[in-house]
């Protein structure tokens, strides 16, 4: 069943009254969401989505939120801070850690399918050794619950093991195959393979900084793979630890990034805070319904964003697309209205 189905009138009336329960859970069984809420002044009844409170996701570095007993945690999960950040703590019961796998799963179905695929990663075996697990890692062992047959690209020195693809192509070459990796690594090291990927299916996140720097856009990324590797099922995605579970995936023909149905963004005016109209760039919030044992249901996040459509694309709903990290400084700017609190 595809989790890809709410036109924007559809997903704010399903969406608003379980973001406002759970709203309303956390209050109760989050004393620092209450005290911030109470400081804001944030009551019901709210009339939209955009009308919810939402906290900065810096938040989750510097303060402990949980909704549930502390008996009751049963994983914490750790974002990678960068240098000299504390990483972001997310507090998980058996309930929560139990529906995102299960709700990533059925985001991906729409463009994996039921089964396992044959899998080729763009990485090394060693990302998913670290006991402490990276970022990186981390996403690499997600997403191995997806495949079979994992392959990886680079040997243990981060070289490419040509033997291993031409190996797992012999195999697996001429029927539908997965591949995954960071967006970086994909663009360092999949188009000088020389091989014939037409039958994959790739699945990326992460790393458009890198590109960028290059010149290299979604547009001219997505062209270079199917010219250099006949790549043409390509899948971009962005999510982060602190909605672990929730992610907003790329249309087949990359006309943005769309929402599964339990999720929603919102783009705020980074001056006024209020919803901004479709085409016109801002702070990206991210709705889900899946954060239960933390107030992880409506984050601001530190990324700009646009709504290019709505309802116009090849799934329903919000069509959008990243833009980039919002400058340090002013990131600083909107946390910081919480710290006081």
């Amino acid at each position: 069943m595809s989790v890809f189905t709410l036109s924007g009138p559809e997903r704010e009336a399903v969406l608003l009254p379980e973001l406002a329960a759970l709203t309303e859970r956390h209050r109760a069984a989050c004393v620092p969401y209450r005290r911030i809420l109470d400081a804001i002044g944030a009551a019901p009844p709210y009339e939209r989505v955009c009308d919810l409170p939402w906290l900065p996701v810096r938040l989750f570095k510097t303060h402990e939120l949980r909704s549930v007993p502390e008996e009751q945690v049963f994983r914490v999960l750790t974002s990678s801070g960068t240098t000299g950040q504390s990483p972001s703590r997310v507090y998980l019961d058996r309930e929560a850690a139990a529906a995102q796998p299960r709700m990533l799963a059925a985001t991906l179905r729409e463009v994996l399918g039921e089964r396992r695929l044959p899998m080729l990663i763009a990485d090394t075996r060693s990302v998913v050794r670290d006991p402490t697990l990276s970022a990186r890692g981390a996403g690499v062992l997600g997403m191995m619950n997806f495949g079979r047959d994992h392959t990886f690209v680079l040997d243990e020195q981060g070289q490419v093991d040509a033997e291993a693809v031409k190996g797992f192509l012999a195999r697996h070459g001429g029927e539908r195959f997965l591949v995954f990796g960071f967006t970086y690594m994909i663009w360092l090291h999949l188009r000088g393979l020389g091989a014939d990927l037409s039958n994959a299916v790739l699945i990326h996140s992460g790393g458009w900084k890198r590109l960028a720097e290059q010149a290299v856009d979604n547009a001219e990324f997505r062209r270079r793979l199917a010219e250099e590797c006949g790549l043409s099922r390509v899948h971009n995605f962005y999510g982060m630890v602190e909605q672990i579970g929730t992610i907003f995936l790329e249309g087949p023909d990359g006309d943005g990034l769309y929402c599964p149905d339990f999720a929603d963004v919102v783009i705020r005016d980074p001056e006024t805070w209020q919803e901004a109209p479709t085409g016109v760039p801002g702070l990206i919030e991210v709705v889900s319904t899946l954060p239960t044992s933390y107030p992880g249901h409506v984050l601001l996040t530190e990324d700009l964003g646009v709504v290019r459509g709505v309802d116009d694309g090849s799934l329903p709903g919000k069509r959008f697309e990243v833009l980039g990290r919002l400058p340090r400084a002013e990131a600083r700017g909107c946390s910081d209205t919480y710290g006081q609190g």
